[in-house]
């Protein structure tokens, strides 16, 4: 039959006493009077059923039974106290986790993460990345999936409003100075990603060109692994305008097409319904929209019809 774990305030008291070989010392560590300790190490003793030190003229000695036993403590009051200054120090009650897609890490939240941290850096922020959509991550507060944003359980608001159009880096095509027709995409390859509904295939029957034949294609299972490939010169991927926007302005990708087609797939910020939301999710919910809004405004501007 197991023993019952100790107190802690007991196994606290030996581990403290066991590494100064003294009570008086750990005391004073531990804020508590020199009987305080003694008793507790006593009562520590009386339940382990063998004496864990040897109480000498001129302090303390382990017995053997307590040198077996310091480290496994010692451990586990280290982890025990690195564990509670992550999760609880530094004033945080709360470590807020988000669970994201990669590429919309990397490409759109990621260069706005500074004005929330700026904003709040009271909120800790933890990040995991997704690939499929499965079950809800039951430790992430919020998660970010890309879809026409309707799954059982969850409610989910709507981040992007985005157009598909062909990109490419400016070394794959050039010398190349015809684009007027979509028929000059047969002459490279096309860069698939998988778990994407509104694909390569869509995006050719929305734009009249259904019949059109690509072979030599290239798939990936992220979209941000196919947008650096393309960047690197082996292809043309679909770029969708909330992601592309940084590399486009960089020079690294460039779309030489005018043919555009908008999206119903989008990123969404999903969490569960009839659930509790903490202050801090909701803090973050609410920042994320905001940027989402003004994000949409400044796409807009530009193609607004003249007055």
């Amino acid at each position: 039959m197991k023993k019952q774990l100790p107190p802690l305030n007991w196994l606290r008291s030996f581990e403290a006493a066991a590494r100064h070989l003294s009570f008086t010392h750990a005391a004073s560590e531990l804020n508590l009077t020199q009987a305080a300790v003694s008793q507790q190490v006593k009562g520590l003793e009386s339940q382990l059923g063998a004496p864990l030190f040897k109480r000498l003229p001129r302090g303390l000695e382990l017995t053997d039974a307590g040198l077996a036993y310091l480290p496994a403590i010692h451990e586990a009051i280290q982890r025990l106290s690195v564990a509670t200054d992550e999760i609880f120090g530094q004033g945080r009650t709360h470590q807020l986790t988000l669970r994201v897609n990669l590429v919309f890490l990397t490409s759109w939240l990621a260069p706005r993460l500074a004005r929330f941290r700026v904003r709040h850096p009271e909120i800790g922020l933890r990040f995991t990345s997704n690939i499929w959509v499965g079950e809800t991550d039951k430790e992430a507060d919020m998660e970010i999936r890309h879809g026409q944003g309707t799954w059982p359980g969850l409610k989910s608001d709507r981040l992007t409003q985005d157009e598909l159009f062909p990109v490419c880096s400016p070394t794959l095509i050039e010398g190349t100075t015809s684009f007027d027709s979509l028929e000059a995409l047969g002459r490279y390859p096309l860069l698939h990603v998988i778990g994407y509904e509104e694909g390569w295939g869509y995006w050719l029957n929305k734009t009249g060109y259904s019949h059109f034949d690509t072979p030599n294609g290239l798939q990936f299972d992220t979209l941000i692994s196919a947008m650096e490939m393309a960047a690197q010169g082996l292809g043309f991927a679909l770029g969708r305008s909330s992601l592309v926007e940084g590399m486009l302005a960089s020079g690294r990708l460039i779309a030489p097409f005018k043919q555009k087609v908008k999206t119903s797939e989008a990123f969404h910020l999903v969490y569960p319904m009839n659930q509790y939301i903490h202050p801090h999710a909701e803090t973050f919910r609410s920042w994320l929209l905001e940027e989402a809004a003004e994000n949409g405004k400044q796409r807009v501007l530009p193609t607004a019809s003249p007055v």
